[in-house]
Formats: structure tokens, sequence, C-alpha cells
């Protein structure tokens, strides 16, 4: 255009400005050759050529809304097939996608500066479809040195599509010549959950980036470690999936301290280590959602990590116990997409964590009225809520009222379990009973009136029969092992079960289907009887058995002499026995037991008499009864007495209590003493 606009101008000082303008777009200084095109739309302001220059050094200088100013400025002039292109790009860079869109489809022809452009703006619409088909198109119509940046893009829009969609990526055939296709065929694998070949590839992509980055001798170890951060990003997030949240969290904050320039890429790693934090260390987790929120973060990221970022500030504000922010985030969260699930129960959680549970069930319960689709998921959550209340019965009535997993063998064991806690028997076998009759109908309707059960079927009357039986209900299991042995006849654990049930309500029936048992010579195992004897456990029995042989032979031969060595002494009698007078049949048990104990006798002056230090005084003998003491309250410890410290009795047993007296007269003693020494030496 630069050219172009040279070779169009007319004579005199336009042409010296031309001829300006074109030297320096050839040497990329756009400031300069911009003042140089002012100066000849001051000659003539409707230039159409001046104008589209104009655009361009505005556009390489940065200045997108000045650009798209002038171009809505002279919309006479600059028509849409005229700057089609300029003005689409500069609502791209100005992050008006649709915007753009618009331009590129009323453009009247499409020339390849706008498909690729309209492949750009596909991809930041999240048309992962009709983003591929563009760029197929191109690399099927395009031969420039641009092609390598192509198949970069095509498998990009594969990866998108394999983790946001979860579509299975096709095999392009691109060679992964480069890291940023390594990086983006990792990405595809993690949409496939096949972590550690994504783990490989990204291993790959590193090697690759430090080799194409070292080739450059201006490049530092600095800028190879920031280009390499987003990969190291995603080696975090694999880690994190794996369950490795160490190694993760490690990971993310050695790029955090890199502080790279992306701000869609902290945003994300801030986000990881959120969910690893949950709701511990929160104060870390509070930082970290500051750069969550940085300017330019909505147009990095696509809706769904946008959503996911703004699931977690609403978890987090309910961690921190900021119950307003969080009904706040939520609600604009269910604003702005009404079928999903989770603002509501983050909604939920949060009435709980107030103590609001019925109020919580009914938010789900209208939710669920609402959305059928998401019922089951809901209902799920209310039983729970239920059961944290302690409301069994009413949350076995909310999981029956879910159609679509009444016959599934989990929730019939769950609901089993739970009747059998609330000893509701009938409610148990009825769950059975239904389950058992929906895998009938549904065997039926696909077999055509054939009768072939499903191991998930034959699984579920085994379970009822032993569950029947279990309960002292052996009449109704009678059925069922009838059904169960009717389909495998062969089945002696079977068969014995239904003769031990007939045995109860029908001996003579129990007589004849006994006759089915296998006889003994068919029982037979084939054991290596040698083999068994050699055994471990076989020769310690036999090496025992043999040393009690042994030794109750010699207590046979030395009888006589072992009767020689157990002769019993005889027993000494007391003094003063009697054998004429019997003997007291309570002499056994402690005096204070006996019948006829009647307590000491007390005389006057043995309660003034201590047994303390001689000549101490002592308190009164109220006080050194430890029978009357132990029944009186506990009282609050004396002025210098010692507090007690046992925790079964706070009282002190007179024997073991020191005289009032005695520490002050072991003091009087020892100055004596020293005293004492000081004069005798």
């Amino acid at each position: 255009k630069m050219a172009a606009a040279a070779a169009g101008s007319g004579a005199g000082a336009a042409a010296a400005l031309w001829s300006e303008v074109n030297r320096c777009g050839q040497n990329g200084d756009f400031a300069r050759a911009l003042k140089s095109v002012n100066k000849i739309l001051q000659i003539n302001k409707d230039d159409v050529t001046a104008l589209q220059c104009k655009v361009v050094c505005l556009i390489q200088n940065g200045n997108f809304k000045e650009a798209l100013s002038v171009i809505n400025t002279h919309t006479k002039v600059l028509t849409s097939d005229v700057i089609a292109f300029e003005k689409a790009y500069c609502e791209y860079r100005l992050n008006r996608i649709e915007n753009a869109l618009k331009t590129i489809q009323s453009a009247s022809q499409q020339t390849d500066k706008l498909k690729e452009l309209y492949g750009q703006v596909l991809y930041r619409l999240e048309r992962y479809d009709d983003c591929l088909a563009a760029y197929r198109d191109l690399i099927r119509n395009s031969q420039d040195e641009y092609e390598e940046e192509r198949k970069t893009n095509l498998s990009a829009v594969v990866a998108a599509q394999s983790t946001w969609e979860k579509v299975m990526p096709e095999d392009l055939g691109l060679r992964e010549a480069t890291y940023e296709l390594c990086y983006n065929s990792a990405c595809a694998l993690i949409g496939q959950g096949k972590l550690n070949e994504a783990m490989k590839k990204l291993q790959k992509a590193e090697e690759l980036c430090r080799q194409s980055l070292s080739e450059d001798s201006d490049v530092t170890e600095e800028d190879i470690e920031a280009e390499l951060a987003i990969i190291h990003g995603q080696m975090a997030y694999i880690m994190q999936l794996q369950g490795r949240t160490e190694d993760a969290l490690q990971l993310y904050n050695q790029i955090i301290k890199l502080k790279p320039t992306d701000v869609g890429l902290l945003a994300v790693i801030a986000n990881n280590i959120i969910t690893i934090n949950k709701d511990q260390n929160v104060f870390d987790s509070k930082k970290k959602v500051k750069l969550t929120n940085a300017e330019g973060v909505e147009h990095k990221l696509s809706k769904k990590q946008l959503q996911a970022i703004e699931f977690n500030k609403a978890l987090l504000a309910m961690y921190t116990n900021q119950g307003d922010q969080c009904r706040k985030l939520s609600a604009s969260l269910q604003s702005q997409s009404p079928e999903h699930l989770l603002p509501v129960l983050i909604q939920a959680a949060q009435l709980c964590r107030e103590k609001q549970h019925a109020k919580a069930v009914g938010l789900l319960q209208d939710f669920a009225d609402q959305h059928p689709a998401s019922a089951a998921e809901i209902k799920l959550t209310m039983a729970q809520l239920k059961i944290a209340q302690g409301s069994v019965t009413k949350a076995c009535m909310i999981l029956r009222s879910i159609e679509e997993l009444q016959h599934k063998p989990g929730m019939v064991s769950a609901l089993v379990t739970m009747y059998s806690h609330e000893e509701d028997i009938d409610s148990a076998i009825e769950v059975f009973t239904q389950a058992i009759q929906w895998y009938q109908q549904f065997q039926a309707s696909q077999t055509r009136g054939a009768n072939p059960k499903s191991p998930v079927h034959l699984s579920l009357i085994r379970e009822a029969a032993n569950f029947k039986l279990k309960h002292g209900r052996k009449k109704e299991a009678i059925s069922d092992l009838e059904e169960l042995w009717k389909q495998n006849p062969k089945d002696v654990h079977t068969l014995a079960q239904l003769i031990s049930a007939y045995s109860l309500v029908d001996p003579e029936k129990a007589k004849v289907l006994s006759k089915h048992l296998p006889s003994s010579d068919t029982l037979s195992l084939k054991v290596d009887v040698d083999a068994l004897e050699n055994s471990h456990g076989a020769t310690y029995v036999r090496k025992k058995a043999g040393k009690l042989t042994g030794d109750n032979q010699q207590k046979e031969q030395g009888q006589g002499d072992v009767k020689k060595k157990k002769k019993k002494k005889k027993g000494k009698l007391p003094k003063n026995y009697d054998p004429k007078v019997t003997p007291d049949p309570e002499r056994w048990l402690p005096m204070r037991e006996r019948s006829y104990y009647r307590g000491r006798k007390k005389g006057k002056k043995k309660d003034q008499v201590g047994k303390g230090t001689q000549g101490s005084t002592m308190a009164g003998s109220s006080e050194l009864d430890a029978s009357r003491t132990a029944s009186s309250p506990p009282t609050s410890p004396r002025p210098g007495s010692a507090a007690a410290v046992s925790a079964t009795s706070n009282v002190i047993p007179p024997r073991h209590q020191k005289p009032a007296g005695a520490p002050a007269t072991k003091k009087k003693q020892q100055q004596k003493k020293k005293k004492g020494a000081k004069g005798g030496w």
C-alpha cells in the first residue's frame, strides 16, 4: 500500500511526502510515516490512499481505537470493500469479536488475509467445528512461509475440541517437529484422559523448546524459562489430576515466582492452587484469587475456564464465612447459566453452613422441579442432607423417587442398608422386589418373550434371598432360591440353602430335594496326601503330637517316682484351733465385711491423741475422722495449704496429714543445731 501510495501521488510537495512515507514504511518507522501522511491529508482530506496509509500506520503503532475511529469517520470514502480487513482486525484486537465476524462476513471479496482472520475469530468464539473447516481450507489452498503456523493453529483447534467438548480428536497426520505442535498434542491427550502419554509429549515439547531457543544467542535462560512456563503449568495440572498435589503445588509456585506476562496463565495457575487448598490455607487462596481478577483475563481464557474460576470464587467466599458474597456470586452464576447445577449446590451448601437445612432442601426441590434433567443429582444431594439431619426414612423416599436409578445395584444396596438400619425389613424386601421386576420386564422386552437372566439380575435375586434368610423370611426366600436353582441346577450352594429353607416349612419337600445333592464319591477331591503331610503346618502338628506322646510314655514309665514327688505336706493349723468347734464361715472375709462387725471402740482420750511429731498440736477429732471428712463436701483450700490435684478425691487421709506445727518445729530445731555448731567449733 505504501508503494501504491508513492506511485499514485501527484507532483510537487505531495510527491516528496509520498516518497517519505514509502521510505519510512520500508524501514518500519511508522510513527514518522504517520506524520507525512497527515501532511498529505492536509492537502487533500479525502485522499483514499492517504487514509488507508494512516489506518495502517496507527495499527502498526498499536493505536487500534484511533484507527477504528478514522475508519468510522470516513465511511463514505473508506467503504467495506476497501478497508474490510483493517476494520475487522481493529475490532478483533479490541476484543469486539462479534463485530469483527460481521465485518468479515459483510466483505464482498474473501481474501486470504480475511480468511486467516476469520479462523482466529471463530476460535475466539469457540466455534471449533467451523474453525477447523476454515483452517483446513487455508492449508489446502495456500503455499507460503506461514504453513507451519496454520498447522499449529489447526492442532490447537483439535486440542480445544478434545478438552472442552470431549470430542475424540482425529489424527491430522502432522509431524510434531515444533514444541507448539507437541504442546497442542499433549493438550488433546489430556482431554482424552491419557495423562501419562500427555506427560511424555510435554517433556518432548520442553526439550524442543530449549533446543529451538538456545540457538539464538540473544535469548537468555530467563527468557527460556518464561517460554517454558506454559508447558510446566500443563505438567503441574497433570500431576494434580494424578493426585500428586504436593509436586503440582511446588511447580505452580515456581511458575508464579517467574512473574510471567501472560495473565491468562497466571489466572489458571492461581485457580488450580485454590482448588488444591480447598478449605485449608484460605489466606493463601485469598492472595491467589487476586491474580484471577487481572485486567484482560476474560479475553485470554475460554468460557468454561472463566466459569470454573467464578465457581471457585464462590466456594472460597463460603469457606471464609462470607455468606453474602457467596450468595451474590452463586446467584450471578445461576443467572448466566440457569440450567447449571453447581450454583444451586453452592447456595444449598451455604444455607447448610448457616443451619438452614429445611431452606436448603426447599431450594434444591424447586430446582429439581424446574430442571427435570438434573433432578437425579439434585435428589441425591437432598437425600444426603436428610441423612445428615437423621431423617433416614425421608431420605429413602427421596431416593426411591429417582426412577432412572431405582434398579441400579448401588441404589438397591444403599436403600436396603438404610431400611435395615431403621429395622424396616418389609420396605427393604419391597426394594429388592421392584428391582427384580424391572430387570424381568427389561429383559423380556429385549429378548422378545425369552427369559434369560443377566448376571446383574441373578445377583439381585441371590442378594434378596440371602437377605430374607438372614431376617427369618424363609417362605419368601424359597421362590428366589428356586429361581436361582432353576437357572443353574448344578449350583450346590443354592440347593443347600433351598433345602435348609424347606426344612422349616415343608420337611417332605426338603427330603425330596436332598436327593439332588451329589454323593460323597463325587465330592471326593484329588489330594496329594504326601505333599499335604510334608507341608509346613502338618509337620509342626506332627512334631507337637509326637512330643506329647513321648511325654505320656515317660509319665507311664516313671509313674511311681512321680507319685513320690507329689507328696503333699500337711497344712499348719492355728495354735488356738479346736477340732470340736465349727470354724467361722466368714473367716475369709475382711473384718469390716463380716456380719457381726460393730466397729472399733473409741475411748475419750484416744480421740485427742494425734500421731504427728511429738509435742505438736492437732485439730479437733472431727477433722481427723476420715469417714466424716469424706462424706462432707469439699471446700476451698485454706490460706497456706496446698490444693488437691487428684481427680478422685480432695481429702487427704489423717495418717498422711502433716501436723500444723511440724514445719515450724523442724525449722527451729535446725536453727538450734546451726547455733550449736557455731558455738561448738
